[in-house]
């Protein structure tokens, strides 16, 4: 098992757009075998594979490619191209840079990319010639890089893009956060919190302090939004980045734990337990079995 390959957009020349659209074919033929294997980036990807085959692997799990399939793909997460499909469609890159710290803004960026229970979805005939428009906008405007406010206007297209994406995908889901929710802020704050700060064994007061509220109302801004606890939140990402690390790293347990915050590996299985039913080596044996 090797380290996992993280890839970082125009690293070396930070001044750029931290941005960029591709064809997906194009694209998957110039990185060759690196694109199948599992890796992760420091920032965010849209995938539109616009023909049906294969499938797409996201963490821990494969998503069968239906046509006109969309996979939003968070910065840290860990995900595969099938060698096998021929996809064909569009590849959007853009990292934190081209948000701005507006509740819009901060609204897109975690309820867009942070779904990792469902972060894919098909879009239906209706919305093609739509979402295909402001493609053709943003490829346009890439043309004047010199031109006055260049990088506004792209930011503009990008943030218009995704705002009728997640329109089109709450048509079908009226159950996700709405923007106009009172807590709705808060509780996109919170996740970024937990984003930023979940290895680092933050308590809960802190978490509250940083968000200059209590920790009763943070417990009633999670309880309304998703139904759930913030201490639960928070083991949630912790899980997550666990699972990550056993499944796609070679590193061994007490050093998952204390990447994780854990100064004593034994409580870092046995929190692992609480929340798995199964040890961290049992869980990477089962995976190891599995292949």
């Amino acid at each position: 098992m090797s380290k996992i390959k993280q890839y970082h957009l125009h690293k070396e020349n930070p001044e750029k757009l931290q941005f960029g659209v591709y064809d997906l074919e194009s694209y998957l033929e110039y990185s060759g075998s690196h694109a199948l294997k599992a890796h992760s980036h420091s920032y965010y990807q849209i995938i539109w594979m616009q023909n049906s085959g294969g499938t797409h692997y996201i963490d821990f799990n494969g998503y069968p490619v239906k046509e006109n399939s969309l996979f939003f793909i968070s910065k840290n997460q860990i995900h595969y191209f099938d060698g096998k499909a021929n996809h064909k469609g569009v590849l959007i890159h853009f990292n934190d840079s081209l948000f701005k710290p507006t509740d819009l803004d901060i609204f897109l960026k975690y309820q867009v990319f942070n779904n990792y229970e469902r972060p894919s979805y098909c879009l239906k005939e209706e919305s093609l010639a739509l979402v295909n428009s402001y493609i053709d906008l943003i490829n346009l405007e890439l043309n004047n890089e010199n031109a006055f406010g260049y990088q506004e206007v792209i930011r503009s297209l990008v943030k218009s893009l995704l705002v009728i994406l997640e329109r089109v995908h709450n048509k079908e889901n009226t159950s996700d956060v709405g923007l106009n929710h009172p807590y709705t802020n808060q509780y996109i704050q919170f996740k970024e919190l937990i984003e930023t700060y979940y290895n680092q064994k933050y308590k809960l007061t802190e978490y509250a302090s940083l968000l200059n509220t209590s920790t009763k109302t943070l417990t009633t801004i999670t309880k309304t939004m998703a139904n759930t606890s913030p201490a639960a939140l928070i083991a949630e990402r912790i899980i997550l980045e666990a699972k990550r690390l056993l499944a796609f790293t070679p590193l061994k347990i007490n050093e998952i734990g204390y990447k994780l915050g854990f100064d004593d590996v034994s409580y870092f299985v046995k929190y692992f337990k609480r929340h798995l039913n199964q040890s961290p080596t049992e869980y990477r044996n089962l995976l190891e079995k599995n292949k």
